[in-house]
């Protein structure tokens, strides 16, 4: 599901992709730590254990980017699916704005970068909350949509 593009670097599948990228992480993740990730807005505070995790071992980014990244299409999917959003493969600007070739954009038409969050909590730890992200979010719908 995921392409090799140079030497261990990954890259991420278009916007088409993500819902699937997303469950194949999930699945892998929680076959092997029975963590309860459901896709509730709940939930995103467990991604922020996680990331608070990983960080106490203070890896090399390197090391744990796929971890991050799944992390990352889990709550944009947490975001499609409880705001309404949808998943979207970025422009050239958005690419070297949001360092991510895909986001979610709201009903409302405003563009949010999941991905970039996680690893931004963990580069920064607790300022960057990944639930606290979601709960502040604009433009999400008004009624908890979700597709299965």
């Amino acid at each position: 599901m995921v392409e090799r593009v140079g030497e261990g670097e990954l890259r991420l599948p278009g916007a088409c992709g993500m819902r699937g990228y997303a469950a194949e992480f999930v699945e892998q993740l929680t076959g092997r730590n029975r963590l309860p990730l459901d896709y509730s807005v709940a939930s995103l505070r467990l991604v922020d254990l996680v990331v608070d995790g990983l960080r106490r071992n203070a890896p090399e980014r390197a090391q744990i980017d796929a971890v991050l990244r799944g992390l990352g299409a889990y709550t944009g999917e947490v975001i499609v699916r409880r705001a309404g959003g949808r998943w979207v493969d970025f422009g050239d600007e958005q690419r070297e704005l949001f360092r991510q070739s895909v986001g979610v954009r709201m009903p409302d038409g405003r563009v949010w970068n999941p991905l970039g969050k996680v690893v931004n909590r963990f580069e920064a730890g607790s300022e960057e909350s990944v639930q606290r992200f979601y709960l502040l979010l604009h433009g999400r719908a008004r009624k908890a949509v979700c597709e299965a």
